[in-house]
C-alpha cells in the first residue's frame, strides 16, 4: 500500500493493544474467513493469542475467496487441520515488522513455518519489498501479495492486511518446473540429483533459463551423467542461502564456494548482478530449502574465471564452440502441474523502478495451494 496512506491507516485501526480475536471480531469485513478458519485449529489460536512480538500477514476475505476460485483443492483447508496449521505459520513473521520497515532494499525475515516442513534454518522465509513505493510481501515461487491494510496492532505485535493468500515455497525440483525452469528440471532427473538437491538445508541455486540450456543445446546430448552432474553442483552453494541482498553486500567482486568444489564470482555491474558471466535475471525465488536466483547463462566449471562483457546485450555461452538449439533440453517428461510466473521485480524496487503493478498482479493472481504437508 502507498506510504502516504500508512499513517492514516495505522491512526484508523486500533492503536490499542487488543487480543488478536478481539481484532479479529472487529475487523470481520475483511478477516471473517481467516477468523472461520482459525476456529478449527485452536493450537494455532492458542500460541498466536500468548505469542508476542510477532507479525501477522492476514489474509483478506477477498483473498481467501480468489485462492477458492482459483484452485478448488484450497477447500482442503477445511478438512485438514494439518495442512492449514502449516499455511497459517507461514504467515506469521518472527518479530514486529511495521509498515514503516518495509524499503525498496527486500527483507527476508522468517515465519513460524518450521521443520518438517521447511529445510531452512530458523524457519522458511517470506519477502518484503517496497516496489514502487506499494508494500509487496513475495511467498513461493515470486507470488505476489499486496499489503492493503496496515499497521492493525493486537498485543502479540501487529498485523497487515494482504491481497492474496501466500504461496507456501514448493522443494527446488517442483519450483523449477511449474516455473517454467523445465530444462533444469529435466537436467537435475537426468543427472539423478533431484532428490538430492531438494532434501539439503539452507541452500542456494543459481537456475540456469531454457533459453540458458538451449543455447548450448549442441553440446548435452555429450554429457555423460556425471559430467552433467558436475556441471549442475557447480550451480549450488551448499548451506548457506544467498538472497541477492547478501550477495550484493558480500562485496565487489566476491567469490563462493560451490557444491562442485569450485568458487563462483559475484559482480554488480551498472546495477546489474552477474554470476561468473551469467546474469541474475530472475532473482530471490523462495524455495522450501533455500533460493533460487534465476540466470541467462549455463555455468561451466572448467571456465570459472569467465566474466561478463558489461557492453554487451547478451553474453556468450560459457562453453566453447557450442550451438543452440530450438527445442530446450532435458524436457522430455517434464510436465508441470501449475504454472506460476514468478515476479520479475528488479535489485532496487524504489521509486524509480519501472515494475508495473498489472505485473505484480498477474504474478501473484496466479497462487496456489503449493503446500504438501
Amino acid at each position: 500500500m502507498r506510504l502516504s496512506h500508512l499513517l492514516s491507516l495505522a491512526l484508523a485501526a486500533c492503536a490499542s493493544a487488543q487480543s488478536l480475536m478481539d481484532v479479529l471480531a472487529a475487523n470481520q469485513g475483511n478477516l471473517s474467513t481467516l477468523s472461520t478458519l482459525l476456529q478449527t485449529v485452536p493450537d494455532v489460536v492458542q500460541a498466536l493469542s500468548t505469542a508476542q512480538n510477532v507479525t501477522i500477514l492476514a489474509p483478506s476475505n477477498d483473498a481467501f475467496a480468489r485462492l477458492m476460485a482459483r484452485n478448488p483443492r484450497s477447500s482442503e483447508l477445511t478438512r485438514n487441520p494439518r495442512l492449514l496449521t502449516g499455511v497459517l505459520q507461514y504467515h506469521v513473521l518472527v518479530g514486529r515488522v511495521p509498515a514503516s520497515d518495509f524499503s525498496a532494499t527486500p527483507r527476508f525475515p522468517p515465519t513460524l513455518l518450521d521443520t518438517p516442513f521447511a529445510n531452512v534454518t530458523g524457519g522458511q522465509r517470506v519477502q518484503l519489498t517496497l516496489v514502487n513505493n506499494t508494500a509487496m510481501v513475495f511467498s513461493g515461487y515470486k507470488q505476489a501479495a499486496m499489503v492493503v491494510t496496515a499497521d492493525v496492532a493486537f498485543s502479540g505485535g501487529v498485523i497487515h492486511i494482504i491481497d492474496n493468500v501466500l504461496t507456501v515455497p514448493a522443494n527446488p525440483a517442483q519450483t523449477a518446473i511449474n516455473t517454467g525452469l523445465t530444462s533444469l528440471a529435466g537436467a537435475l532427473t537426468t543427472a539423478q540429483l533431484a532428490d538430492g538437491i531438494n532434501s539439503l538445508t539452507d541452500i542456494t541455486i543459481f537456475a540456469p533459463s531454457n533459453d540458458a540450456f538451449e543455447a548450448i543445446g549442441s553440446a548435452v546430448g555429450a554429457l555423460s551423467q556425471q559430467t552433467l552432474a558436475n556441471i549442475l553442483a557447480y550451480h549450488v552453494l551448499s548451506n548457506q542461502i544467498q538472497f541477492s541482498t547478501s550477495l550484493i553486500a558480500a562485496g565487489n567482486p566476491a567469490t563462493f564456494m560451490t557444491a562442485q568444489g569450485t568458487n563462483i564470482t559475484i559482480r554488480r555491474e551498472n546495477g546489474a548482478l552477474f554470476v561468473n558471466s551469467a546474469r541474475v535475471l530472475i532473482p530471490d525465488i523462495l524455495t522450501t530449502n533455500g533460493v533460487v536466483h534465476v540466470i541467462d547463462n549455463v555455468l561451466n566449471p572448467s571456465n570459472a574465471t569467465v566474466a561478463p562483457d558489461t557492453g554487451a546485450a547478451t553474453q556468450a555461452p560459457a562453453f566453447a564452440g557450442v550451438t543452440s538449439v530450438i527445442n530446450s533440453p532435458f524436457t522430455t517428461g517434464i510436465v508441470p502441474a501449475s504454472t506460476f510466473v514468478p515476479a520479475n521485480v528488479p535489485l532496487n524496487a524504489g521509486a524509480a523502478s519501472t515494475v508495473s503493478m498489472a505485473t505484480l498482479l498477474i504474478a501473484g493472481g496466479a497462487a496456489l495451494l503449493a503446500a504438501r504437508l
